[in-house]
């Protein structure tokens, strides 16, 4: 479709003047009904690219996500540019809200869902009588074995995109390596994809290491840091305990901030609450874990702390990549000692079930006699083998596609041992990639020369020289970086309580 009428529906729907870098030639060939594969920086506009050729084109989009309120804000957004027939169909829903969408299904031009709904036999039967125009698969670098956030379940979706019959698909991520790249093509079963690869570096977001030995320091280092910057904060950790200790702590002292925890253990209301609330500029700093920020659409994050550095440079890049995305001047900081591999490294190791577990599972499968698996044999098996949900689902997906699992019924099979030799090599390789991304990232940690230059020639051919502001190892000290003016707290919004009583001028 041509640029000039490609720029009115741009106008017309979402009010932008002109498309960023990437968008349109990856709107021109979802347009043209190519299977493609966009890998965009965090922060450039990657929703744009399926939800403008959702509305051009006939049928329905179907966009598949990993984050219940990653859909929920696409959803509040699109709404509230007037675009209506979107919906997020998930666990979240009641019976009644499930109900009434399912009976009104064909009248949505975007369904978002996550990769486990799109399991459940009845969600796909009522998809299959819908025209699907696209089907999108947000964050695909989930698919791959080698990718730094590895979901089984999305491995399924070459069956679930068969069963649609074969719609063209979009996947789209902001950080994925030629390997990545390589494994998503390959799970979709889709080898002439369109690629469409732009650098993910970001010259507006300085990057500073401030390298300590021990951890009381980190706790000095944060206080002195978020005392300096009064701006909206992201804190990682790799510890959901750490993350609540550290807001508690923060929120003690900086008694004028207002501060919050957030990660996958907490209810699924507090988490969109919260979420929300940082969304609105009610919540000033978040201590979160890997589970926040993904597609979040704040402009004015200014300040992002990594408290525990992730395991892949990957995750790193997307986490610090969600500060300025208005393109204005912002900070990443990585508190790093020493010791600080030990705690990525435990979480690789617990990522899959061990060589043992996989054996004496299919072992048991095998010669115990049973014919299906029921809950309550699968209940059994987690609690014996101490197996958790994500190691299940890994072991139950590696089970049907050795062809010991069919729906639910366990089939009996000659070779067992290749069956099980097979998942453990699989085991094997990806805890060796994981361990080798650790001792990338460590390396780069203990870099001397320009931390943006090292940091970005592991995926790219070049990036944007930055003369002012661009590392600590270029520009020493963190004094150098100066956000006046670049962001300014409405402490209007401090609080609904403040605000209803300054409404009705009620004292105390």
């Amino acid at each position: 479709m041509d640029e000039q009428i490609l720029l009115k529906h741009l106008h017309k729907h979402f009010s932008y003047t002109c498309f960023r870098t990437g968008q349109l030639e990856i709107i021109q060939s979802v347009l043209e009904k190519q299977d493609t594969l966009a890998i965009l920086p965090t922060g450039t506009g990657k929703s744009i690219c399926y939800q403008l050729p959702a509305l051009i084109q006939k049928g329905t989009t179907i966009i598949v996500s990993p984050l219940i309120s990653l859909m929920l804000d696409q959803v509040k957004e699109l709404k509230a540019k007037q675009i209506k027939n979107v919906v997020a169909i998930t666990s979240f829903m009641n019976h009644h809200e499930r109900k009434e969408v399912f009976s009104n299904i064909s009248s949505y031009k975007m369904i978002f869902i996550s990769p486990e709904l799109l399991q459940h036999s009845f969600v796909i039967q009522k998809l299959t009588g819908l025209p699907i125009s696209l089907f999108v698969i947000d964050e695909a670098h989930c698919i791959s074995q080698w990718g730094h956030a590895f979901r089984p379940d999305y491995l399924r979706l070459e069956q679930v995109i068969q069963a649609l019959q074969n719609p063209p698909i979009l996947a789209l991520s902001a950080t994925a390596p030629p390997n990545v790249q390589e494994d998503i093509e390959s799970a979709l079963k889709r080898n002439h994809m369109k690629r469409f690869i732009y650098p993910m570096d970001r010259p507006n977001i300085g990057l500073f290491i401030k390298k300590l030995q021990v951890e009381s320091e980190k706790n000095e280092a944060l206080l002195q840091i978020t005392s300096q910057y009064d701006v909206p904060t992201l804190i990682y950790f790799s510890s959901r305990k750490q993350a609540e200790e550290i807001a508690t702590f923060l929120a003690e002292t900086l008694t004028n901030r207002r501060i919050a925890f957030y990660h996958g253990e907490m209810e699924q209301s507090d988490r969109i609450t919260v979420q929300q609330q940082f969304m609105n500029n009610q919540m000033d700093i978040i201590c979160c874990t890997s589970a926040f920020g993904m597609g979040i659409n704040k402009s004015n994050i200014r300040l992002v702390i990594h408290y525990h550095f992730p395991g892949q440079l990957e995750s790193y890049i997307q986490e610090f990549g969600r500060a300025g995305r208005d393109g204005k001047q912002s900070i990443s900081v990585v508190l790093h000692m020493p010791s600080d591999d030990i705690l990525p490294r435990y979480f690789v190791e617990q990522e899959l079930p061990s060589k043992e577990v996989i054996a004496e599972v299919v072992h048991y499968l095998q010669t115990s006699e049973l014919q299906f698996l029921q809950k309550e044999i699968v209940d059994v098996l987690r609690e014996t083998w101490t197996i958790n949900e994500v190691q299940w689902r890994f072991l139950l997906y590696q089970l049907e596609i050795h062809g010991m699992i069919r729906g639910n019924r366990i089939i009996q099979m000659k070779d067992v041992h290749h069956v099980s030799d097979s998942i453990i090599q699989f085991q094997s390789n990806r805890l060796h990639e994981q361990h080798k991304n650790i001792e990338m990232s460590q390396k780069w940690l203990e870099e001397e020369g320009c931390l943006r230059d090292k940091l970005y020639s592991n995926y790219q051919d070049t990036y944007t020289e930055v003369n002012n502001l661009c590392c600590s190892n270029c520009h020493q000290g963190l004094a150098d970086w100066n956000l006046e003016g670049v962001y300014k707290r409405n402490t209007a919004s401090q609080s609904w309580k403040k605000n209803l009583q300054q409404l009705l001028k009620i004292e105390g």
